[in-house]
Formats: structure tokens, sequence, C-alpha cells
């Protein structure tokens, strides 16, 4: 199979359908290539299956060939890896992620992008925080080619009522002013639109979601206790951050337990308590199987919950990856990690049961159809909770808790690039996509612990090997300590 030469003019966030056809037109006599990965077993994360001997075709940044290895003794590569005994997947994708502190911790919230490029990591979704002015340009960098680090999508400030807790957010309090903020928002150019549970009232929260979805913008959210999960999917929610929340309409009692919350009748701690203690199986499932009709998605952030359910167990306080986190984020740990070592006893086993409870949600959620993202949480705040690797052990944690490897590798890879639109160009290796490739020391889908050994990253056919992802760590570790 010979390759095709490309245009030269550059491409957008979106592949062209006019690049695509060029990329699978007939072949002609230039097979010379920017990139050649040779001999490689190729992961296909849709079908779960393996094309091994395989050689992969790079050009300005595109898979513009994957065939077989004594099919294409006469490419030419300017760079030629060799790729015998790797397995080649997508780049991952974390899809939820945060970056803030206060301005104060720019660098160091900067000094965490190489962190997931050396972890496999070449896109994520940022979720929000108080530093969204430093994340549109950030986005512009990485897409330019002048900042090396995954590829962002944002949020920009998360939409909240008057008072709320969380740093960054866009307070709102009436009608009028959700449109302003959807407008400021839509002038920044998100990628989707966050609304949060904290102050923001159920009426505006489903208005929001409403229209957002309206505009054609993609929504994420924490769930009021206000608001059942069946209404704010119907309103155009696009996904639930966080697990917990799909314990809701597990509960046959979710409407009345939320009409109470509402009239004040029930506090916050106890609505949460009762929705957990009538939660029945057979609502749930179906409860999941309308939110997967509607095309309504989950991520499910397991493993920040249970870095804190058993900080008993756990205090991470001699983490070896602690040096890769600069000392003001490392402070931001402090409050979850206080509020924590006031538990006695009993509020420790809740914690422990309440993970454990809310990890079983997930095979549920996947065997109704409900789309997985694998998204962990990571950034300041969330406790020992850390970008790059915190991805791996997300993946570790959706295969206890009973999915399959593939399942896991599909939902940090294809889902996302689904999910946020960019399905022609990510989420699986194809000629046109994105050269984003991550080459294995072993097989995923038999051990997804596999996702760790990572021998190369490609990006966007920019190329860092071992030693060089070694170099990008420790140049992190190094900044860290002059901190």
């Amino acid at each position: 199979m010979a390759l095709i030469p490309l245009p030269t003019a550059p491409v957008g966030r979106s592949a062209c359908a006019l690049l695509c056809a060029l990329l699978i037109a007939p072949a002609v006599a230039d097979q010379r290539v920017d990139l050649l990965l040779r001999h490689a077993a190729v992961v296909d994360v849709v079908h779960g299956t393996i094309a091994r001997d395989q050689d992969i075709a790079v050009r300005q940044g595109r898979i513009v060939a994957i065939a077989p290895s004594r099919e294409s003794a006469e490419w030419q590569g300017a760079r030629v890896i060799d790729a015998r005994g790797k397995y080649a997947i997508p780049g991952l994708w974390d899809m939820h992620v945060h970056f803030g502190g206060g301005e104060a911790l720019i660098e160091e919230n900067r000094d965490l992008l190489p962190l997931y490029v050396a972890h496999g990591i070449t896109a994520v979704r940022d979720a929000a925080g108080d530093l969204s002015q430093s994340v549109f340009q950030w986005r512009a960098a990485v897409d330019g080619g002048t900042l090396p680090g995954p590829r962002i999508f944002t949020s920009g400030p998360k939409i909240e009522g008057r008072g709320s807790i969380w740093p960054g957010d866009t307070e709102i309090g009436t009608r009028p002013e959700l449109l302003a903020a959807l407008d400021q928002l839509q002038a920044w150019r998100v990628d989707f639109v966050k609304l949060t549970d904290d102050k923001l009232s159920p009426e505006l929260f489903l208005m929001g979601v409403a229209e957002a979805t309206r505009r054609g913008l993609r929504t994420s959210a924490h769930i009021p206790l206000g608001v059942t999960l069946d209404e704010a999917s119907a309103a155009g929610l696009s996904s639930i951050e966080h697990l917990d929340y799909a314990m809701k309409c597990g509960s046959p009692r979710e409407q009345e337990i939320s009409t109470q919350f509402r009239a004040g009748a029930l506090t916050r701690t106890q609505a949460r308590s009762e929705i957990e203690d009538s939660f029945d199986l057979a609502t749930a499932r179906a409860c999941y199987a309308r939110l997967a009709a509607r095309g309504t998605a989950i991520t499910p952030t397991l493993n920040g919950g249970r870095v804190i359910a058993f900080l008993d167990q756990d205090d991470h306080k001699s983490d070896p990856y602690l040096k890769y986190i600069g000392p003001g984020l490392r402070a931001t740990y402090a409050w979850r990690v206080e509020r924590a070592a006031k538990d006695d006893a009993a509020a420790i086993a809740r914690r422990h049961a309440h993970y454990e409870r809310t990890a079983a949600l997930l095979p549920l959620l996947q065997q109704a159809g409900v789309t997985i993202l694998a998204g962990t949480d990571a950034g300041f705040l969330n406790s020992f909770n850390y970008p790059g690797i915190g991805l791996h052990d997300e993946l570790a944690l959706f295969v206890r808790a009973g999915l399959s490897p593939l399942q896991a590798l599909q939902a940090a890879t294809v889902n996302g690039a689904r999910f946020l639109g960019h399905a022609e160009e990510n989420g699986t290796l194809d000629p046109g996509k994105r050269a984003d490739i991550v080459l294995l020391d072993a097989n995923p889908l038999a051990d997804i612990a596999a996702t760790r050994a990572i021998d190369t990253v490609v990006l966007a056919g920019r190329v860092f090997r071992r030693g060089e992802l070694d170099a990008m760590l420790e140049g992190v570790a190094q900044r860290v300590a002059r901190r």
C-alpha cells in the first residue's frame, strides 16, 4: 500500500472530509513520510482486535496509512522506529481535570502539562477552575504548536449560584444573568459548559442545561439534589460528572426526596442518606437505560473518591509522585485531608462502604449502554489525585469494578473523542486521523496495567521516546524542587 502526498495547508481542530478522502485515495508514487513505526501490533479499541506486524506511516502530524509490514518495504521514513513487540494504541484522553489555585500557581499548573504527555495522555478536558484565562492561552498555544502538551478542551468558568464555595465560578441568580453567562462562554469559544450544584437553584440549573443545549453547546454537571437525573437528562445534559450522582435515580423515592429537599424539609446530608438507603437495583437499571437512550454520558472519577475514602489506610505523605507536584498545589490538598481527619471510626467505615457501593454502579451503567468517560478529577484541591498517573489508576479501578480492559480503554480513547465531537480525527488509529499514538510494551486488552508501560508517545506526529519522557518528568521534578 503506497502513500499519497498531503496538502500543505494547516489542518484545523476538525479534519475535513476532503482531506480524509485524499488520505484513502488510490496510491501514488510518493512514499516518503515523516515517521514510520514498523512492525507494531495495532490495537483496534472499537472492536477489541489486534492487527500484528503493521507499519504506521505519519506525515504532517497525520496518520496517512496503516498496512502490514510485508507490504510497505518501499516506504521511506525520515524517522523510522522499530516497534516490534510494541502495542500501538490511540493517545489517551483524561476527560475530567482541573487547573486552579489562583494566579500565584499559574506556573505550577502549566507544569502539569508535561505530566500528561509523559503518561500517554494526548488530550484533557478541563472541567473548570480559577485559571480560565491561562487555560484559554494554553489551549491556543498547544493547538498552534508552540506549547508541548495535550490538547485542551475547556469549559471555562463553570456556572453556579450566588455565594458558591468554588473559586473562579460565574455566579448567577436570574435568567438574564444566565443568558449573559452563556453569551460570554460562547465568546470564549468554550468546548462545553459546566454547571454545578452548590448554590445554583434547580430552576436555573435546568434552564441552563436546556438553553446551552438549544445553542448547540455540550453540557456537563453536578446534579442538584432538587433535580432528578431524569429531569437533567431530559433537559439535554451531555454528561454527569462523578459516579455518586448515579445513585440518585436508583432510588424509587428520588422525586419525593428531591421535592422535600427543595422545600427545606431535608438537609443535604439527610437527602443523600435517604437516597442511598432506598437504592433499588431494578429502578437503577431502568433509569440508566433512559440515560443511555438520551445520550447522557457519565465520568465516574473513581480515583479521587477512593483516595479520600481510604486515607485511614494510606495517607499518601510518602508518595514518590509528590516530587512532580508544586508546593502551592500540594497545599491545596490540605482541606480535604483535614476534613477526613475529623471522621471517627464509624464515619470512616461509612466512607469505605460508600465508595464500594458507588463503584459497583459502574458495570450497571456500562451494561445499560451509558457512555463511560475516563476522567480523574486531578488538579488542585483533589488530594493525591495526580495528573498523569491518575488516569492509569482510574482505568485500573474501572476493571476492578467490573469493566473489561477493552471497555476501560474505550473510556479513555474513542468515547472521549466521540463525546466532544472529534471522532473524525481522534480516538482510534486510522488513516486521516491525528498521529496521537502511544506504544506500549505489553497488550492492554489482556491487562489494563499495560497502559503504564509506555515506550513512546507520538503527539500530533512529534515523537517522544522513553528517555525523552523520563527527561520530561525529571524537568518537572527539578522545577518543583526549586520552588
